[in-house]
């Protein structure tokens, strides 16, 4: 797959790869005991499943090709170069790629003591494909 962006596409995303539906890849840009940014590249019709950050908001910054991210109870707000999406602490949501595009965003995730991740289930298939 071609890279999308001008970041850097990163490795396989092995470590999370079980929270995936299809192929994403990891390049971490920055951090340290207060915060961590990262570009996630999504291959196309790849999507994290629905997740809840405990204890801290998620910020995307769409860097290149085209994707979506939904929180639970609206409609999926599709994301390209440029958009930002803000994702308050507590939220059930998930991003990715559109069905068939790349993607990738850079995601800017402050640390905080107690903080953690709640993976949950995939994202609905069909309601997925009807996004293309």
């Amino acid at each position: 797959m071609e890279n999308p962006s001008a970041f850097p596409m990163g490795k396989p995303n092995d470590a999370y790869a079980q929270y995936f539906e299809g192929q994403s890849y990891l390049a971490p840009l920055a951090g340290d005991d207060q915060v961590n940014v990262a570009n996630v590249t999504f291959e196309p019709g790849c999507t994290n499943h629905w997740h809840i950050h405990h204890g801290v908001c998620q910020i995307l910054l769409a860097v290149g090709g085209r994707g979506y991210y939904q929180i639970e109870g609206q409609a999926p707000v599709e994301l390209k170069p440029g958009d930002v999406a803000y994702i308050p602490p507590e939220t059930k949501h998930w991003h990715g790629a559109a069905p068939h595009e790349a993607f990738a965003h850079v995601a800017i995730m402050p640390k905080a003591e107690g903080a953690s991740n709640e993976w949950l289930e995939p994202v609905d298939e069909e309601e997925y494909r009807r996004l293309a």
